[in-house]
C-alpha cells in the first residue's frame, strides 16, 4: 500500500523524514536520557528544521557523551572548547553552552524528583493526550501544557526551551498525538499511548 499520500504532510518523502515519522515521531517516550536528549536536540533546531538536527544526532551523541548528563558536565575543559569546532553539530556557542545547561538542571530536578521523566510527564497528567486532526485543520505551535513546561524549565535554569520547542518536544515524546487521523500511524500510535504507563 501507497502511505505517502496518507502520511503526515510534514514529513513528505525524504527517507530520514519517513522512518523518524513512522518509527519515532508521537511514539511515548519513558526514559528520562532519552526525554533529556529529545528536548537538547530540540533546543538545537531553534531557527534550523528539523531534518538538519536529525542528520546531526548520531554526532550529536558522540560529542555529549551520549546524552549522559553526569558525563556532558565531567567533560574536560579541552574537549568542552573542541566543540565549536566540531563540523558534526551546529557550532552555536550559546546552543552548544545551553546543554551543558540543561545537563545541570537536569540533575538538580532528578535530585529532588522521583525522575525526570516524571517531572515532564505531569504537565500532562502523567498520560497522553489524543487529538484528531484532519488534513487542513488549523495545527497548533503550543498549548496550555507547553506554555506551563516551557516555564517551568526556565525557572530550572534550561535554555532554548519555548512553549514552540516544548510543544514540538511533546509531539515527537508521545506527550500529544498529533498524527492526523488518515496516516497509517495515528491508530497504532493512540494504541501505543492508551497502552503507556510511566
Amino acid at each position: 500500500m501507497d502511505t505517502n499520500s496518507k502520511r503526515c504532510s510534514w514529513c513528505g518523502t525524504d527517507a530520514d523524514y519517513v522512518a523518524y515519522h513512522d518509527q519515532v515521531w508521537g511514539r511515548p517516550v519513558a526514559d528520562s536520557r532519552e526525554l533529556f536528549e529529545k528536548l537538547c536536540l530540540d533546543g538545537q533546531q531553534a531557527g534550523l528544521s528539523w531534518i538538519t538536527i536529525l542528520r546531526k544526532q548520531k554526532n550529536y551523541q558522540e560529542a555529549f557523551c551520549g546524552f549522559e548528563p553526569e558525563a556532558i558536565l565531567a567533560m574536560p575543559a579541552e574537549q568542552r572548547d573542541k566543540l565549536m569546532f566540531n563540523a558534526g553539530i551546529v557550532r552555536n556557542k550559546l546552543k552548544i553552552e545551553s546543554i551543558f545547561k540543561n545537563a545541570e538542571a537536569y540533575l538538580r530536578i532528578n535530585e529532588r524528583e522521583a525522575s525526570f521523566a516524571e517531572y515532564l510527564w505531569q504537565f500532562v497528567g502523567g498520560k497522553p493526550i489524543i487529538n484528531a486532526w484532519r488534513v487542513g485543520d488549523d495545527f497548533p505551535t503550543r498549548s496550555a501544557e507547553s506554555d506551563a513546561m516551557a516555564k517551568a524549565l526556565k525557572k530550572e535554569g534550561f535554555n532554548f526551551v519555548g512553549t514552540t520547542i516544548c510543544y514540538a518536544f511533546m509531539q515527537a515524546v508521545g506527550m500529544v498525538n498529533d498524527h492526523v487521523v488518515t496516516c497509517p500511524c495515528y491508530e497504532p500510535v493512540c494504541a501505543e499511548m492508551r497502552a503507556f504507563n510511566l
